[in-house]
């Protein structure tokens, strides 16, 4: 075969009509997989999502699922100024746009706050690092309460007055006491029960008086111990 009969074949109308119908084919089948893609998934069309914060749990899910959605509740807080079983966060945000069937994950209140166990604090941290664990947790803290030890050791914990221990479980909006040390120590005193000083005369246990005195009269001379007779004993 010589050069001019193989450019001929090249150029000739059969070949190209191939390779032209082979392009149309390519190209039908890219438009065909686009648009069936598009129809498919729905492209360009969603479902708005709507606001749920601090809707009651039941009418949120009515809405939801008027909407074609799905709800499901993923997790639980407590915020006192809300009331019990209304919508605190979800996921997707309000405004979204989402397919037909979608989850939409909600966070909802808790009639009760949560309790949180006491941490290994007690007689076992210093103030700053007591108050970091016990902050860190969420609680909230008076002023500490001074008591005779070594300073700035936690010694005890009270909440409303009660002395709580190590692992007890307290709701998370109660205000906590942290007992710790003066950096004092009391006087031991001695055995009448009062500490060092000028001596003072002791009382009886039981508050009472004691009306005994103790009375002297006045010097007796030899001469009328004499008369008297007293020396003869």
């Amino acid at each position: 075969m010589n050069a001019k009969e193989f450019f001929g074949k090249f150029l000739s109308g059969y070949l190209w009509g191939h390779l032209l119908a082979m392009a149309a084919v390519v190209v039908l089948l890219c438009l065909g997989v686009k648009f069936g893609l598009d129809l498919y998934t729905h492209h360009g069309q969603g479902i708005p999502v709507p606001n749920l914060k601090g809707m009651q749990y039941n009418a949120a899910r009515q809405l939801i699922e008027d909407d074609g959605l799905v709800i499901i509740v993923s997790d639980s807080g407590y915020n006192k100024r809300m009331p019990a079983d209304c919508i605190l966060a979800q996921t997707p945000g309000y405004g979204a746009k989402v397919k037909q069937g979608h989850i939409v994950y909600v966070t909802v209140n808790s009639p009760s706050s949560p309790t949180f166990a006491i941490p290994d604090i007690v007689d076992n941290s210093s103030l700053r690092e007591a108050e970091a664990r016990l902050m860190a947790m969420g609680f909230k803290l008076l002023p500490p309460q001074r008591v005779v030890g070594e300073k700035d050791w936690v010694y005890g914990i009270l909440c409303r007055g009660r002395r709580i221990s190590n692992g007890d479980r307290v709701a998370i909006d109660q205000p906590l006491t942290l007992m710790i040390g003066s950096g004092g120590y009391e006087d031991e005193g001695d055995d009448y029960g009062y500490a060092g000083g000028d001596e003072q005369p002791s009382e009886p246990a039981n508050g009472e008086v004691d009306d005994f005195e103790e009375v002297t009269g006045p010097p007796v001379s030899e001469d009328k111990m004499k008369d008297s007779g007293l020396n003869d004993f």
